[in-house]
């Protein structure tokens, strides 16, 4: 069992005995650091500990902060902590740094939350845990588990601001799905009244998912534009083209990683899942058609084509007669793109961009002042 499992083993054995917990949280790091911000470390009022923070530089300190916390009022306590160069050494960094370790009960709704998380991560599910840091919610914990509703609660926090409160959980929630669909965590600031917009309240989410995969057909002009704007959006992309002599150029291997393979075969070893896309881009039917055939007996979330209404309209009959059935061809888009009048490769990424984020929002990529849905949906927190 490797560190990480145990942590979680021992973690979930720890809250289901009911013992009174504290953790300390990594949460941020200024230079060198052992280990990366959402390292854990738990304390039980017996002083039983499990996890690190910094790999022993700090652990005695966080140690001693938790314990007092356990014996005192339970406030929560944020602390920096200077790891000395001769620390740094000691377990292989080039020089010291400054940690920020949030220390706070693990208790209630919190304790729920954590746990839902910890399930999650020992059967491999995609979840995210976010925890405030600063001011009188700190501690308070929300998590995320996929295809689930947010478990935990920030109210009834003693000198909170409950319409504050209110609004920094109906956006954090939100925020929770968007960074748990990336697969990217890390730390977001809100205003003081719970507002996305400000600085004063910064909240830590710890996501545990891989990113979506994004796997392109085709070196060309459109992927080498479409890859680094879905990079940028958290996608895994990968470019797969049979000719090598394109596949090979510079502007793709600067954006995403490059596979040279017959493209039908590649998309078929891939197992694209529900949250991964795939666009076929080389307008070569030779290349293009076995990869859509491939991931339409798959479970891909998306599938697109690029093309004219033409070049859709024969595409769709040769993949018919390939043996494509109308339930699979349903989940084809082709041509693929919002109709936004694009005409260079740098536009039509934004336009398909734009519809693979609308179908996994399950919206309709209509001018907001055309529709009367919430413009950021809400989520249920519980």
């Amino acid at each position: 069992m490797n560190v990480a499992a145990l942590h979680t083993t021992v973690a979930l054995a720890w809250l289901g005995d009911g013992r009174r917990i504290a953790e300390g949280l990594l949460v941020a790091a200024d230079g060198s650091s052992p280990l990366a911000p959402g390292a854990s470390m738990l304390v039980d009022a017996a002083g039983a500990i499990e996890g690190s923070v910094s790999g022993g530089c700090v652990e005695s300190a966080v140690a001693q902060e938790a314990m007092a916390l356990l014996t005192g009022d339970g406030a929560a306590r944020l602390r920096r902590y200077g790891i000395s160069d001769e620390l740094a050494g000691a377990v292989g960094l080039t020089c010291g740094g400054t940690v920020e370790v949030l220390v706070h009960l693990v208790a209630g709704a919190d304790a729920a939350a954590q746990r839902a998380v910890l399930e999650a991560r020992a059967a491999r599910r995609p979840c995210a845990l976010a925890t405030v840091v600063d001011g009188p919610l700190a501690g308070a914990k929300l998590a995320l588990v996929e295809g689930e509703d947010v478990v935990g609660t920030l109210r009834g926090r003693r000198g909170a601001d409950a319409a504050a409160v209110g609004l920094l959980e109906h956006s954090l929630a939100r925020d929770l799905r968007g960074m748990l669909a990336q697969g990217r965590g890390g730390l977001r600031r809100y205003g003081a009244d719970g507002a996305t917009l400000g600085r004063e309240v910064r909240v830590f989410v710890a996501v545990d998912a891989p990113p979506p995969r994004l796997a392109i057909v085709g070196a060309t002009d459109f992927s080498a534009a479409l890859a680094p704007l879905a990079r940028a959006l958290g996608w895994a992309v990968t470019i797969c083209d049979a000719r090598a002599v394109f596949a090979r150029a510079d502007r793709f291997a600067r954006a995403a990683d490059v596979v040279v393979a017959a493209p039908g075969a590649w998309v078929a070893q891939q197992r694209l899942g529900p949250a991964d896309a795939l666009l076929v881009f080389s307008h070569d039917p030779k290349h293009d058609e076995p990869a859509i055939l491939a991931a339409l007996d798959g479970d891909a979330g998306f599938i697109g084509a690029l093309g004219s209404r033409r070049t859709a309209a024969a595409r769709l009959a040769r993949l018919r007669a390939a043996g494509a059935g109308d339930d699979q061809l349903a989940r084809l888009r082709s041509p693929c793109g919002l109709d936004i009048g694009a005409r260079t490769p740098e536009e039509t990424a934004v336009s398909v961009l734009g519809e693979i984020l609308a179908a996994r929002a399950g919206r309709p990529g209509a001018p907001l002042r055309e529709t009367s849905a919430s413009i950021h949906p809400r989520a249920d927190v519980h």
